[in-house]
């Protein structure tokens, strides 16, 4: 049995339950398989609890499932006070997410078994944790899916005492050397992209080893790229290395750049140094090719293109369109960071993808690193579909 957390409708023969209800799964022949949170209206019709027949179901086991994962962050090399304590599956609580900001929890509840025990968790996680402020971000487009409702707004903590303010929805972190802001309410996913943390600091690496001189971040988002690679060529200049680098940051989010812009600032960095586009990345690269313009190191960090292998080919087309842009306006010995998010393209796959988008660039480059989620998004040997964070480093010949 290889205690897959997944049992999707196809699979099931008879039997039900309520929504988000404790169900005991068994074999044709009547064997004990698993304990598993049942959705009737998800293509995944049970999530797996434990495959432990004498295990209950029920608020202790809740409890103890919250702390062996925030125990387990304690154990990972995490240079940050930004962090993921529950990844989901990974974890063994299939449909939760929880991350940390400082002395902020923000969490999605995105099954119908986490729903159903969503009050049992959020006090787990506070007495876990220590902390008094836990603000939902329930509004992922896969809780429909499970036919439940977006729900956002603080779940403990929220109340302003009298004569005080609310909670503030601004919060800023520390990662690495620099510092980053977000907003939980309003950000992508909780209110950022903690799984990239580690490759944000592997690309300063980069930018200070190689004295990056002109520098591309597209689909930049908030810039932390940008300010890892300002952070990179400061320290490279510091070096005794050439100074004067320029970063180019392109996203379609008037917001998201403004946020890029102010992160600029405060972290220290010379703002002329850094430019900012409001516009389509495909279109960016196609126009910076007919302009002969060369980079040092290119940044690819699109959003999910596949949701799910069913969309894989469309997205590979959308990959390795913009790969082979990317690849053609690198400079010799140029570093192209690219990456993929979507759970329908494997990490085979997208090494295929890239190297199909060189072949059609007619460029060759050594491929330096392979690139994933940050320690606090693990992949388990259970559930490899928690590998949705894929990336590659790649020099280009020359």
């Amino acid at each position: 049995m290889r205690r897959h957390p997944w049992i999707f409708e196809s699979a099931i023969a008879k039997g039900g339950g309520d929504s988000g209800e404790t169900v005991r799964v068994e074999s044709h022949e009547g064997q004990f398989l698993a304990w598993a949170a049942y959705s009737p209206s998800s293509r995944i019709r049970a999530r797996v609890w434990s495959f432990d027949e004498a295990q209950r179901i029920d608020a202790p086991f809740f409890i103890a499932a919250c702390a062996r994962s925030i125990i387990a962050r304690a154990r990972f090399d995490i240079q940050s006070d930004g962090v993921r304590l529950v990844h989901g599956e990974s974890d063994g609580l299939p449909g939760l997410i929880v991350d940390r900001y400082g002395d902020t929890l923000v969490a999605q509840f995105t099954s119908a078994g986490t729903e159903r025990w969503k009050n049992v968790i959020a006090d787990a996680l506070l007495r876990e944790t220590g902390l008094s402020k836990l603000y939902e971000r329930s509004d992922a487009s896969v809780r429909a899916l499970e036919g439940l409702a977006p729900a956002t707004g603080w779940l403990r903590g929220g109340e302003a005492r009298l004569g005080e303010a609310p909670p503030p929805l601004e919060l800023s972190i520390q990662e690495h050397h620099w510092r980053l802001t977000l907003n939980i309410a309003e950000g992508h996913k909780t209110g950022f992209y903690l799984d990239q943390r580690d490759s944000r600091q592997r690309f300063a690496d980069y930018a200070r080893r190689l004295g990056f001189q002109r520098v591309l971040n597209c689909f930049c988002y908030t810039g932390g790229f940008s300010v890892a690679a300002l952070a990179g060529m400061r320290a490279a200049e510091a070096a005794g290395g050439r100074a004067g680098g320029q970063v180019i940051s392109i996203d379609s989010s008037a917001p998201a750049l403004e946020r890029a812009r102010a992160h600029v600032s405060l972290n220290g960095f010379d703002v002329n140094r850094a430019s900012f586009l409001d516009a389509d990345v495909n279109a960016s690269l196609r126009q910076f090719l007919k302009e002969g313009q060369r980079f040092d190191a290119i940044v690819l960090d699109p959003p999910k293109f596949a949701p799910t292998a069913a969309h894989a080919d469309r997205a590979a087309r959308a990959y390795k369109d913009i790969n082979r842009l990317a690849l053609q306006l690198l400079s010799p010995g140029g570093v192209l960071f690219t990456f993929s998010c979507s759970g329908g393209i494997s990490a085979d796959l997208f090494h295929k993808i890239v190297a199909s988008a060189g072949a059609d660039a007619g460029v060759d480059g050594y491929i330096l690193e392979r690139l994933g989620g940050a320690p606090d998004h693990p992949m388990t040997l259970e559930f490899p579909e928690g590998e949705y964070l894929k990336g590659l480093v790649v020099m280009r010949k020359g």
